[in-house]
């Protein structure tokens, strides 16, 4: 069985290293993977990376991050419905035995309990990374069930693009999203990209996504009576609003957190059947010997939306 594998080491906040760690043993419910591709938050991961995390289960430092990872199975435990071969999504691993592993899956080889992988489809290869987005944007949406759809979304990263091609395949005709950086303000037509300073319209439901804390007010002074708030980013600073606005609206408060398997199932099945394209959304690649600029990129430069780092030549 592999005991070691080579992985992205974030030593301390604004640390980074490529070196091997130790793997924890293979169970007889685990599976290993043999990592291809990874994909680089910059919403989480650039949270650990500066060192302004809140605290979290596992966190701690030297960590492996990475919860967007595409690989296939190379060996399994006695009591595992996998077979070698399989391509799958992991959303995270066992850890390892000498870092800390807060999701742990930017690394070469992992080890996996076999029941949070996600088989694929041959058809899906490195777009694969997206499905931990889309099944957030398939939970934030479903956090709405009982109200409706949004005719706001706030952020146009990947997923407030996902929710906007989900939300518009749901039936949604009159979307539009907000984006102050010009370099995202391109779309496909569906719907329209503006900067909020040049929107005075009001909304009956929001889904912010940008993870800005201190954007509330603006959102809330533009919302309809009994208009609806949705805080489906995450924030890393006290989220604070003006009270006597939302008093007059009667303003209804929801916020959607991780996705759970459901939400990743559904996703699956809007991509596999043609209805959720992840197309156009990877941006940048990167050869796993060059994290530190794939980091840096992913961290840095607004025009990048998803970054990957491939690992199979690693």
């Amino acid at each position: 069985m592999q005991e070691t594998s080579t992985a992205v080491v974030f030593e301390a906040p604004g640390s980074l290293a490529l070196r091997e760690v130790q793997l924890p043993a293979c169970g007889t419910g685990d599976c290993i993977v043999d990592v291809e591709w990874t994909g680089i938050s910059t919403g989480t991961e650039r949270l650990l990376w500066d060192g302004q995390m809140p605290p979290f289960p596992g966190l701690g430092y030297p960590l492996v991050p990475g919860y967007e990872t595409v690989g296939r199975v190379s060996d399994t435990g006695d009591n595992t419905f996998l077979k070698a071969g399989t391509r799958v999504f992991v959303p995270g691993s066992r850890g390892f035995k000498d870092v800390q592993g807060l999701f742990g899956g930017a690394a070469k080889h992992l080890v996996v309990a076999s029941d949070r992988v996600v088989p694929l489809p041959e058809s899906i290869t490195e777009n694969a990374i997206l499905l931990a987005l889309a099944a957030t944007a398939v939970h934030a949406l479903n956090r709405l069930q009982w109200v409706g759809l949004p005719d706001l979304i706030v952020g146009h990263g990947v997923l407030g693009r996902l929710l906007a091609r989900i939300a518009i395949a749901r039936g949604v005709s009159d979307l539009t999203v907000w984006e102050t950086e010009p370099r995202r303000q391109d779309s496909d037509g569906s719907y329209r990209v503006i900067d909020p300073q040049q929107d005075d319209g009001s909304y009956n439901i929001i889904c912010d996504v940008s993870g800005n804390a201190r954007g509330l007010d603006q959102f809330i002074g533009q919302l309809n009576k009994r208009g609806t708030l949705l805080l489906a980013g995450f924030y890393h600073e006290p989220v604070k609003f003006d009270f006597a606005p939302a008093f007059m609206r009667e303003l209804s408060l929801l916020i959607a957190a991780e996705w759970q398997p459901g939400d990743m199932h559904e996703a699956l099945e809007l991509v596999r059947n043609g209805v959720l394209s992840l197309d156009g959304l990877i941006t940048h690649r990167f050869a796993v010997s060059d994290a530190s600029e794939a980091y840096n990129t992913a961290f840095s430069d607004p025009g990048c939306l998803k970054l990957i780092l491939d690992w199979r030549s690693a």
